[in-house]
């Protein structure tokens, strides 16, 4: 029974899932958009959302977690110089999924998430 429990797995275990997403995370923040499962966007979203919202803040510390975080540093820092001026006005909502046609091999739904 997994009643509540919100943390969407992905068929994976935490390691491999945590890698994942990190690397899911870098691309979309290097690329501006990805194109991957419905279920792998929309676990991706809040992490993007996360870094998005700490480069907003620019403080030293959420540098650092973001640093933790994203691969790339030079990203970071580029993400944090541009992110003020091109979301300073947006309260949340920094990406967006737009549903795409299913995959050939396996039928699963596939999705592009992009940055606003």
């Amino acid at each position: 029974m997994r009643h509540r429990c919100r943390v969407p797995m992905l068929g994976r275990p935490a390691d491999q899932r945590k890698a994942l997403l990190r690397a899911l995370t870098t691309n979309l923040l290097r690329e501006g958009q990805v194109k991957t499962t419905k279920a792998r966007a929309k676990a991706l979203r809040t992490e993007v959302e996360h870094i998005i919202t700490l480069a907003k803040d620019g403080s030293l510390s959420a540098r650092r977690q973001a640093l933790g975080y994203v691969y790339d540093k030079q990203l970071v820092h580029a993400i944090f110089a541009s992110a003020p001026e091109r979301y300073g006005d947006r309260q949340g909502g920094y990406t967006r999924i737009l549903r795409t046609v299913r995959r050939r091999g396996d039928n699963s739904e596939m999705a592009i998430i992009e940055l606003v």
